[in-house]
């Protein structure tokens, strides 16, 4: 299958084997924070990843695309990628290697214009799930999240006083290219807490402290439940401002479950309830 340009659906001529081309350096300072917002763009690496961006509406700038570790699928991503203005670029093996930020590269990694993150851009929908994650560090864990929240047809994912931004490659990867898929924010708390409120978003704080069980919350109607990182929990102005707090029952000796487990059973807490009420579930706003 050769690998389509984006013009004139002809072969495209650009490839790029040695480890000194200028853009391999630039592929690598993009695993940079500073390098992404600088530049506007972040880094989708993986066949299935950039298929889902994909079909997100994301329209990939470039594409680089390796023969020797790529499987038949990732062709049709480059089409797909090269049908929407994507410049598809051929990579030799090495170049690959040294661009890729995960093990066991499958051969395909796109530029993506940057995770569109604010506030005011969010739609919600009629009786909203919004799920805040304050001050959480690992790219990992906020991921995992992503993938909850996809599953689960959360509103909105909300990042308050985010040590991470949405578009880091660790956080892409780990989200498996939801984070394309459902709509996310980041700004500082106090921002955060302001627009639950104007939204008429009461928050059902997690804790491991607090009295009421999780199972004993009405999370029926419009809700924003928030969790924070595992080591500090959620920051004290959460706990003041929150409508209630909850927590889940455990009853071995650590501390906590990982946030991410915990932010799951959270979220599927609710839309349990949700649908024992009746109420549709997965009805996204377009991001």
């Amino acid at each position: 299958m050769a690998v389509m340009s984006a013009a004139a659906g002809r072969p495209t001529e650009l490839e790029i084997t040695s480890l000194a081309n200028p853009r391999v350096k630039e592929l690598v300072g993009l695993r940079r924070r500073r390098a992404r917002e600088l530049a506007g763009v972040t880094l989708v690496e993986g066949i299935a990843e950039v298929g889902l961006a994909l079909s997100a509406g994301v329209r990939p700038t470039a594409l680089y695309y390796c023969r020797e570790l790529a499987t038949p699928v990732a062709g049709q991503v480059t089409e797909r990628a090269a049908g929407v203005g994507a410049e598809v670029v051929l990579v030799s093996r090495p170049v690959f290697e040294k661009v890729s930020y995960r093990e066991g590269p499958d051969g395909c990694l796109a530029v993506v214009p940057a995770v569109p993150d604010s506030l005011d851009r969010l739609s919600l929908p009629a009786n909203p799930l919004v799920l805040v994650c304050a001050g959480l560090e690992k790219p990992g864990n906020l991921g995992a999240i992503l993938r909850t929240a996809d599953a689960a047809g959360v509103a909105a994912v909300i990042a308050a006083d985010p040590v991470t931004d949405w578009g880091n490659p660790n956080v892409v990867r780990a989200s498996k290219g939801t984070v394309f898929a459902v709509p996310v924010a980041s700004a500082a708390s106090a921002d955060v807490l302001d627009w639950l409120q104007a939204h008429g978003l009461p928050v059902v704080a997690a804790a491991p402290d607090a009295g009421q069980l999780l199972t004993d919350a009405d999370l029926t109607g419009p809700v924003a439940i928030a969790v924070g990182a595992e080591q500090a929990g959620l920051p004290r102005e959460w706990l003041a401002r929150a409508g209630s707090t909850v927590r889940i029952p455990m009853f071995g000796r650590a501390d906590s479950l990982n946030v991410s487990a915990s932010a799951a059973i959270l979220t599927y807490e609710a839309v349990r309830q949700r649908l024992q009420a009746g109420d549709l579930i997965g009805e996204l706003p377009v991001g």
